[in-house]
């Protein structure tokens, strides 16, 4: 029972990352937001490996490459998409968008990782987008053909093309090592590769300047969506295998609607709901056909933690 609960818990950290994200906008920059995110979660992780595994494990030349390209796609290159389509776009809207996660690893595994595209799967990808375009179209589909297509939705989709790719590289990248010793690694190569654009932003004189609310949000970013979340999703995956709980991460958007909702004020439109149904009944599908793709890179073949 108390790893259900934990999976739960998890699903609603992870929506609550959207709305700590669409908090942080116009407050702390893109590029400093992930960043700090990463520098927090990263000392927090590595506390809790020396803790728990006794310290780093020594790397070698392929996991050394491995690590770097990780840290590039699923911190760096996410998280910078993340804060800045976050800027623009409601934190609903975000999450509806980025749970084409599992979508956009089926492509890129079925173009690059060998894995089959089931017929199955590829009606849930064709829902799944069908209900993205919606939603990020507000409805107005024609406006799409037009090329109205905005700054922040495009950086969104810019996420779920890193995560695809991270997941697809880190299939067989991570071999030997344990999945919190992976996370926490890719987490500082991620961290270091973010640190000298940071600075160039100004986030060494600006940080001091952030009001409380940004860094409580910073704080929940690192703490409950990197940490615990990562934790006890890989705990439930240990106990009840990665199929049982994958299918939980179909909960992240609606955990994130129902919060844009309470604490932002967000209007929940029909469109949005029609959407939303469509692109998280389109991830199931996808998810569900044969070996599932919605899986922890780290510790199985794929990953699509959607925060």
């Amino acid at each position: 029972m108390l790893v259900y609960l934990k999976l739960l818990a998890t699903m609603l950290f992870w929506g609550g990352t959207f709305i700590a994200g669409r908090l942080l906008a116009g407050v702390v920059p893109p590029l400093p937001a992930a960043f700090l995110r990463f520098a927090i979660a990263s000392l927090l992780l590595l506390i809790l490996l020396y803790r728990l595994e006794g310290g780093l494990p020594r790397l070698d030349r392929r996991q050394l490459g491995a690590v770097t390209l990780l840290g590039l796609t699923g911190v760096f290159g996410y998280n910078v998409f993340f804060f800045t389509g976050l800027q623009t776009v409601s934190a609903s809207r975000a999450a509806l968008i980025i749970a084409l996660n599992p979508v956009g690893i089926a492509l890129l595994s079925a173009l690059f990782g060998g894995e089959r595209l089931t017929p199955r799967r590829a009606l849930g990808i064709a829902i799944s987008v069908s209900g993205a375009l919606l939603v990020i179209s507000n409805g107005h589909l024609a406006g799409l053909l037009a090329g109205a297509l905005g700054r922040g939705e495009l950086a969104l989709l810019g996420c779920v093309f890193c995560w695809a790719l991270y997941s697809v590289l880190g299939r067989r990248a991570m071999r030997g090592l344990s999945p919190l010793a992976a996370v926490t690694c890719s987490s500082v190569a991620g961290t270091l590769l973010l640190a000298p654009l940071a600075v160039a932003k100004g986030v060494v004189t600006a940080a001091a300047g952030y009001g409380l609310h940004a860094w409580l949000s910073l704080a929940y970013l690192a703490l409950f969506g990197t940490v615990l979340g990562f934790l006890w999703y890989y705990q439930a995956i240990h106990r009840l295998g990665a199929v049982r709980s994958g299918v939980f991460i179909n909960f992240v958007p609606v955990c994130a609607v129902v919060l844009g909702y309470l604490l932002l004020d967000e209007a929940l439109s029909a469109t949005l709901l029609q959407g939303g149904a469509l692109v998280i009944c389109g991830a199931w599908l996808t998810n569900r056909s044969g070996r599932p793709p919605a899986l922890a890179a780290v510790v199985t073949p794929e990953r699509n933690d959607p925060a």
